[in-house]
């Protein structure tokens, strides 16, 4: 059967393949689900079986975003203890968040996926750790979620084992056993992950963190994982009071602690890494373990300044996270390239710390990278999935710089003209395609007001 063609020409096209090359004016031919053709100037004639022609004039095409760190269920405690750090923080709304059901987990991955959708996120992830008992299939309604929106999607199935009364921030009644959530975790991989080239869902298995995990689950996850060649995600050195958790729990620093445990390797990735000294910046290099940079999270919570600079120097593969919307309200990745930009000016290297392009390399390349994915998606290169997007740059937002790639990243959010999945149209003129996003707020609104109420009755 012959392939239906999408040509998309006379845009900007930053490719972000590994010599960062551009074209001016440009054109990019889709058959089917994969990129058939890049390069300057019009799409070459008498391309056969083209089902539909786009005029990129005034637009960028750049590859999908990759947000490689959320979780969605945060979207329904939107702000929320505004200015608390990190653990006083969790401890403000785990009690809210232990209240959670499915219909609610539903609506806030909805709510997510849309945001980031239409913000030009083509595959995402979802951190999910609060798994309340009796409250029905959330990892099932976080994956069907995703398919309704369209996107590429790793759902980490995440897990607590470590209560209040055994020295963790969780309550007690919002966290599982170690044998339970080793054994959903095994079985959320058994009935959805793909590993197939092209898969739109993967599992990663992922215990949330130090401080509300054992080293047991810690240990016996990694084994899990790798019996069935999948990645593993935790959150790591995202606070100094972290740092002083480990060493008072464990007698070393999370890096170290992480070590002990089997959770470095090129398989892994880890959320913030914020207080990352020199030592544990050369392991991550040496190991090829990732880093989901999460800046405007970390500014939020007033975690710090991420050595993003340092850490790509080393060679450690660094993509970008939204982090939950209770702690990043907006919710989308264009944020992020910006401030992955900005806030890390402000450190030690200041104004060489980071470019335009190592920002967008960041949000596209560098997630696909960390996510595993790199010779499938984050770049546009021939062979690869047709996971793009083009943004419109000639409104007045933009209409004073003449570099594309510096309006995106440092300009105001670039409306998206079309984004595709595979070749699947899921944005068109800066509206879902996929899902109702009216639909989507309402239903959001009404399950957050419904989980307030359930948080005060009790």
């Amino acid at each position: 059967m012959a392939a239906a063609r999408i040509v998309i020409e006379n845009c900007a096209i930053a490719t972000v393949d590994a010599r960062d090359t551009e074209y001016a004016s440009g054109h990019v031919v889709v058959a089917d689900d994969l990129i058939e053709a890049v390069g300057a100037g019009p799409a070459p004639e008498g391309l056969a079986d083209v089902v539909r022609r786009v005029d990129g004039t005034g637009h960028l095409l750049t590859p999908g975003l990759v947000n490689t760190h959320h979780h969605f269920y945060q979207w329904i405690t939107r702000g929320l203890a505004t200015d608390h750090h990190l653990f006083d923080w969790l401890v403000a709304l785990y009690p809210t968040w232990a209240r959670l059901d499915e219909p609610m987990v539903r609506a806030a991955a909805q709510g997510s996926l849309a945001m980031m959708a239409r913000g030009g996120v083509t595959t995402a992830m979802d951190h999910h750790y609060v798994y309340p008992r009796g409250t029905g299939d959330l990892s099932g309604a976080i994956i069907g979620a995703a398919a309704e929106t369209g996107v590429r999607f790793t759902l980490a199935r995440g897990s607590m084992d470590r209560g209040r009364s055994h020295g963790g921030l969780p309550p007690d009644f919002a966290v599982e056993s170690l044998d339970d959530a080793l054994a959903a975790t095994e079985a959320t991989i058994d009935r959805h992950h793909d590993a197939s080239f092209g898969a739109m869902t993967q599992i990663a298995v992922a215990p949330c963190s130090p401080f509300s995990v054992s080293t047991e689950l810690m240990r016996q996850g990694a084994e899990l994982a790798r019996r069935k060649g999948v990645r593993l995600h935790t959150h790591g050195s995202e606070t100094v009071e972290e740092e002083q958790f480990c060493k008072e729990l464990f007698g070393m620093g999370p890096t170290d602690y992480f070590e002990s445990t089997g959770w470095l390797g090129s398989d892994v990735w880890m959320a913030h890494c914020v207080h990352m000294n020199d030592s544990d910046i050369a392991a991550f290099a040496r190991t090829g373990t990732g880093v989901a940079h999460c800046p405007s999270s970390n500014a939020r919570l007033a975690a710090g300044i991420a050595r993003v600079p340092d850490m790509l120097a080393a060679g450690v593969p660094v993509g970008l996270g939204v982090d939950g919307t209770a702690s990043n309200e907006s919710g989308e990745l264009h944020t992020e390239l910006r401030n992955a930009l900005l806030i890390n000016r402000l450190g030690a290297r200041r104004e060489s710390a980071l470019t335009a392009r190592q920002a967008l390399r960041l949000g596209t390349y560098g997630g696909a990278r960390v996510l595993g994915r790199a010779d499938q998606i984050g770049s546009v290169e021939t062979g690869k999935l047709a996971d793009l997007v083009l943004w419109k740059m000639d409104t007045l937002a933009h209409s004073s710089i003449a570099d594309p790639v510096a309006a995106l990243v440092l300009g105001a959010a670039a409306p998206v003209r079309l984004s595709l999945v595979g070749g699947r149209t899921v944005v068109e003129d800066n509206r879902l395609t996929t899902v109702d996003e009216d639909t989507v707020a309402r239903a959001a609104r009404a399950e957050a007001r419904r989980l307030a109420r359930i948080t005060e009755a009790n």
